[in-house]
């Protein structure tokens, strides 16, 4: 989708969220008429859950990387720029002379939170932790950590960065692992 596009889409759903909001508070539902044919219609305010395709063949390393146990990211030869996710073009100098590197095993834990309310997407499951963490390698990188325990983590502690197959899915992920130091 071209930026201009992307631009009208996102406007085009904020003036639906306006009109939708104006019609609630007139009579309390969703429902104006169509600008056409003057007939009613409802706003819907759901989320559609869409599959869609993506292209993975520049940044394929990365998936195999996981199958074999590693979480690997990309460094722009020519500026030093590192991209975690992995990226095949540099956004800093715009080149596409990426390198593929492996991200340490262990980082330090920068932040973290406690899902609750979840996406449409994890809405089957418990409640779940995720985090930030550095690694030397001065990527950070965003996973879920793997406690049962929320009072156990703390800002600073070193996680190990771990690929697992989640039980689920089937399919393997990248996670952090609390290190007890």
């Amino acid at each position: 989708m071209s930026a201009a596009n992307k631009n009208r889409a996102l406007q085009l759903s904020e003036d639906l969220k306006k009109l939708s909001q104006q019609a609630i508070n007139k009579s309390g539902l969703p429902i104006v008429n169509d600008e056409k044919t003057r007939d009613p219609i409802l706003i819907d305010q759901n989320t559609l859950l869409v599959s869609y395709l993506l292209p993975v063949k520049k940044i394929m390393p990365f998936f195999e990387g996981l199958m074999r146990g590693e979480v690997l990211a990309t460094r722009c030869r020519r500026c030093g720029a590192k991209y975690f996710p992995p990226q095949s073009d540099c956004s800093a100098c715009y080149e596409s002379e990426m390198e593929w590197f492996k991200v340490s095993d262990e980082g330090v834990l920068l932040t973290y939170t406690q899902i609750n309310v979840k996406p449409a997407s994890f809405s089957n499951c418990e409640d779940y932790v995720v985090g930030i963490a550095e690694f030397q390698e001065g990527v950070k990188v965003v996973a879920r950590v793997l406690t049962n325990d929320l009072k156990s983590l703390r800002v600073g502690m070193r996680v190990k960065l771990a690929v697992i197959k989640e039980a689920q899915s089937g399919n393997l992920v990248y996670v952090f692992q609390p290190l007890q130091r």
